[in-house]
Order: C-alpha cells, then structure tokens, then sequence
C-alpha cells in the first residue's frame, strides 16, 4: 500500500505545480503589469509531433500545425472557432486606435534628448566601472567589482572560456562605440591602450565564432574609422598611427586558421588555441553559426590587405554548410559532423545557432556584392517563410494567430518544440534590411510584447503556454538592434517609446553598484554577476543611436553596415574588388552568362582564391614570425 500512497501524493504534487505554474507565469490572474498589447495564443494541450508526413494544407493556427493530419483523432487541442474577429497588431492595444495615436504617435524633442543623455550614462557607467575594477581582464564583474577572465581551473566551462581569452575583452569590443557616442579622446586612449597592451600570443582556448565577431570584427572597424578619408566622425586621425589595429586583427586571423585544417567538410573546428592550434580533444561538432558567421570579418580583412586566405576559407566553409541543406524543404541544421557532414542537431529555426548564419549571407552580399551570397539568401529566405512562418498569412488582417517564426525539423518541416529563443529577435532587423518592413513590423511586436511582460526578454519563451522555459537575460541586444532599425526605416516614433521602455526597463531592473547585471531570473528579478561584452557594444549603441538623430552615422554621406556584434563598418567600393584577381583576370565576357554574373564566378576557386589553404596557412605563419 505504501507504493500506492506514494502514486497519489506524487500525482497531487503535480497538479499542485501545474496551478504553480498557471498563476506565477500570467496564465492565471495578472501580476498586475498595465500592458496593453495582448496576443490570441491559443492555450489549448499539445503533443508534439512525432515522425511523419507533413500537413499538406496549412492553417492559420498554430496548433494545428502541431499534428498529424492522418490521425485526428490524436488531436487534443480544441477546434479554434473560425469566427474570431479579425485583429490587426493596433487592436492589441486594447484603449483603442485613439488611445494608441495619443500615447505613441509623438516623441517630444527634449525626451528624446533626456532618453539619449540615459543611453550614454549607461554606457559610461559600466565602461567607466570596467575600466577602474577590470581592465586589463576580458569582462567586469558588476557586483563584486573585480574582473573576471578566463576559467583556468575549468577549462570545460565553454560558457565563460569560450568567450573570454584573457585579451581585454571589453575594451576592444567597445572601441567604435566611443566614436559614436563622440568621444574621440577616449577613443584615442583606448587605441593606444590596445596597441600598447594586447597580445593573442596567448594559451587561451576559444571560440573561433566568439573571437572572430568580438574581437576581430572590432579591431577591423576602428582601424577602418581611423583611417577613412571621409571622416565621418571628424578629424579623427590618431598621431603615428601605423596600421597596428590592422596588424593585430591580421596576426589574431591567423591563429584561428589552424580550425579550418584536417576538416574533410571544410566546415572549421569550433574552438581553437591561440598558441597552440586545435586541441587534441577538439570535439567534431559545430553549430551552423558558429561556423557560417566568418564571412563578413574574414572577407573584409582580405580586401584590406589583399590576400584572399580568410575569404578563402569562410567563404569555403559557408558553402559547406549550403550544400549540406535539406532536398525536400531547403533548410539547414543547427549542428552538423565537420567530418562526415552528417547533422547532429536537425533543428531549423531563427535563433541560437543558426541566426547570424542567415544574418551574414545578406550583409555580405551587401558588403562584397557577390551575387552567389544574395542567391542563397533568397533561397534560405524563402524556405523560412514557407516552412518555419506559422500563423495567418497577412500581418495585420485576417483570421488566426499573429505570425510566429518556429522551430522545426530540417527535413520535414514538423514542429520540433514549442519555444522561441531570444536571439530570434534580430530577425525583424534582417527582414528590414531585406525590404520586408511590414514583417518586421509584426515580428518585432510579439518580442516586444514579451519584453513589456517581465521587462527583458528571457533567454526561451514558450509561446504555446505562454511562459518562460530559460529564464535569464543576460543583457542581449537583439530586440534593440530591430527596434533601432525599424526605427531608421519608418521614423515612426512608437519604436522611440520602445526604446524608451527597453532603457528604463534595464536602468531599473539590472543596473548594480559597479555596472549592469545579467538577470538570472526574468520574473524575479534575481541577478548574476556579469556584464558580457556586447551589453557595451551593441545593447548600449544601439540605444544610444536610436535616439541620436544627428549621430555622423546617420547624417554622412556614406553608408554603413553593422556587423553582427554591432560594429560599423562602411558599404564602400573597395570592399567589392579582390586585389589577387589581378592575377588572375577575368576572361572575355561569355554573352551565355545572365548579365549579372559575372565570369569570374565562373573561374576554379584555386585559381580565384591563389594558393591552396596548407601552403597559404604556412606563408602566414613564416610572414608573423617575419614581423616578430
């Protein structure tokens, strides 16, 4: 009888916990939050799908993309009444459109002066505090104020020692966000600073990713910024500057080659040693990101200084990982063999692990105007709104739910899970950059809803229940960067307001005595002591932007992009010509290519790109000991 008296107390538990859940995460009685916008998610109990033929008709809602249409039976949501009334995203604002254009279609001047003045204390406060308690080690500690660097006693915790290589970490990543917000004479202390103190010549083991988008990507920036003879920031050029940004990107690129070797995919290693190369115990996995987000910052430093190796090889590994994509539905993984290109993780969707692959494939055409990049772009573009788009057709018109991007299987398009991460909030950045505002405009609102609820956006949301699965924020900017964005492209001043509320949301909830804390805890408001580079720069540039209508950026007239850290770097005609091809010259037009290819797509990449990878790694290698 004991046996079963534990049966009936566990079973009480549960439906104790389940009421838990139902009152604690606003499915139940409100915690009292006044937001206005409230989506038509259906609650209804789900069962994911197991293996099967995908639904050949495709419903508005997204639970009856939950099922298997062959057995209806099975189906334990209720039926959605075909009746609801048509909802467009003003009607979640529940005052009314009326209520809606008083509260959000103004920004007054002066508020816009004060929100500004609170983006660039906020930026000060913590780079100020990192430089008095941490520099010269990668991160501040916001509460204890101390800094922190890599996990040497742990080399297995990947969470902090692939991002932090013991290079001062949160100094470079910063640079170009002081000469935005105007400072050029800290910009200029912190250069020398960089020149005078970093290495790479270091036993640190990271992620080639993290190093690349951090680290190298800003490196390339400033030095593109101090030497552009457009100034766009002024006269900004620093006294016996000698190209030492650039020679430092360059020697830290080569030391993340060796991950591009003994890999029969060409798809890199995720991870290597500064000092040493891959480790021995290199793990063959990689995340699709991780490994087709090198393109931009590679790509650029080859046209820099005219070799081809990091293109070489970026460009090498982002067709891998293409060629690799699913027949049936045209979508990708998020974690593939570098050996056997074999898929690991079969899961397609927007957010960690595959979001800046798709990010890198439009801004590097937009960069180097390589037609190969937009082509594939389109294609993957395509595939996402055919096979991962849920919800009704139209965005603000129409029966069934508001457009949702979800995550599913690569080969089938069956719903894998039913959460949504918060990486997956650049995407309406992407699609604005892409032209597609009206989307971006929906998507934005659902992150932003989500936001509005717990005042930051926890790491994975649960849109089926409604409810947070992951529950920290660790200061992400990605909901800012689209915010910024749609801001730039509509100049509609609601996305000023969202601004404003993301400002306060974090100068209450995660500033601390010596910067801004991770939150632990969304809902609690608990905290963890860090402060991850990126909170400087991108979480506080792009606040800072947002309300800077006069910034240089917006008012030069050139045109820049940002790189998925954040960093600036300018759409200019030299990033579009290859120096090497000088070597091998493109042949007489052929009149059979369609006039916008070119035929130098056409020539053998070991003619295009020069040397093969062994021999051209080894020539980088003689030429930095040349240096030294």
């Amino acid at each position: 009888m004991q046996w079963r008296s534990i049966v009936v107390g566990l079973l009480v538990l549960r439906v104790l916990l389940n009421c838990a859940v139902w009152l604690v995460f606003g499915l139940g009685p409100s915690w009292g939050f006044d937001f206005p916008i409230k989506f038509t998610f259906n609650l209804h109990k789900i069962e994911l799908l197991q293996d099967g033929e995908r639904a050949t008709v495709k419903t508005n809602a997204w639970s009856h993309d939950m099922y298997d249409n062959r057995n209806p039976q099975a189906k334990t949501c209720s039926k959605i009444s075909g009746s609801s009334p048509n909802k467009s995203y003003l009607s979640f604002f529940q005052e009314g459109r009326d209520e809606y254009e008083r509260k959000y279609s103004s920004f007054p001047d002066a508020l816009k002066v004060k929100m500004r003045g609170m983006a660039r204390d906020m930026f000060y406060f913590g780079y100020d505090n990192y430089m008095k308690f941490a520099f010269p080690e990668d991160e501040l500690n916001p509460i204890a104020c101390e800094g922190r660097g890599p996990d040497v006693l742990n080399p297995s915790n990947i969470n902090i020692n692939d991002v932090l290589g013991n290079y001062s970490l949160t100094l470079i990543d910063a640079l170009d966000t002081l000469l935005i917000l105007g400072n050029v004479t800290e910009f200029h202390r912190a250069v020398k600073l960089v020149i005078d103190t970093v290495s790479f010549d270091k036993d640190s083991t990271v992620q080639v990713f993290e190093a690349n988008i951090r680290i190298l990507g800003s490196l390339i920036s400033a030095h593109i910024l101090l030497t552009d003879p457009r100034h766009p920031f002024g006269d900004i050029a620093l006294k016996d500057y000698d190209n030492e940004l650039l020679h430092l990107a360059h020697d830290l690129a080569v030391r993340l080659l060796p991950a591009f070797e003994n890999t029969s995919t060409g798809i890199p290693y995720p991870r290597v040693n500064l000092k040493k190369g891959v480790p021995p115990d290199s793990i063959n996995e990689t995340c699709t990101a991780g490994a087709g987000s090198l393109l931009v910052e590679f790509g650029i430093l080859s046209r820099l200084i005219g070799d081809s190796t990091f293109e070489w090889v970026a460009r090498r590994a982002v067709k891998a990982l293409w060629n690799l994509r699913s027949n049936e539905t045209g979508l990708l993984g998020n974690v593939v063999n570098i050996q056997t290109g074999q898929w690991v993780g079969k899961q397609s969707g927007l957010g960690a692990g595959m979001d800046s692959f798709y990010e890198y494939l439009l801004k590097s055409y937009i960069l180097f105007g390589e037609n190969e990049d937009y082509r594939m772009f389109s294609a993957a573009y395509k595939s996402i709104q055919i096979h991962l788009r849920r919800g009704r057709e139209a965005c603000n018109e129409g029966d069934g739910d508001p457009p949702l991007y979800v995550n599913v299987n690569m080969f089938n398009g069956q719903i894998m899970n039913t959460w949504i991460d918060s990486l997956q909030a650049f995407f309406p950045g992407l699609q604005v950059l892409n032209g597609d505002v009206e989307n971006a405009i929906c998507l934005h609102a659902f992150y932003y809803a989500i936001w509005k609820r717990f005042g930051a956006l926890p790491e994975r949301y649960n849109w089926q229940l409604q409810a947070p699965d992951v529950l920290f924020y660790p200061l992400r900017p990605e909901l800012v960067e689209s915010t910024y964005l749609l801001y730039q492209a509509t100049k509609n001043p609601f996305y000023l307001h969202v601004g404003m509320d993301i400002l306060e949301s974090l100068e209450k909830n995660t500033k601390v005595r010596c910067g801004y804390a991770t939150l632990h805890h969304v809902v609690d408001k608990s905290k963890e002591d860090r402060m991850e580079s990126f909170f400087l720069s991108e979480t506080c540039k792009y606040l800072y932007l947002l309300f800077d209508e006069d910034n240089p950026l917006h008012k030069s007239e050139s045109k820049y992009i940002f790189t998925t850290e954040g960093h600036v770097v300018p759409i200019d005609q030299r990033f579009r010509e290859k120096s090497w091809e000088e070597q091998f010259p493109c042949e007489e037009p052929n009149n059979e290519l369609p006039a916008n290819i070119s035929n130098c797509e056409r020539i053998p990449e070991e003619r295009r790109y020069g040397l093969p990878l062994k021999s051209v790694y080894m020539r980088q290698i003689d030429h930095m000991v040349g240096l030294s």
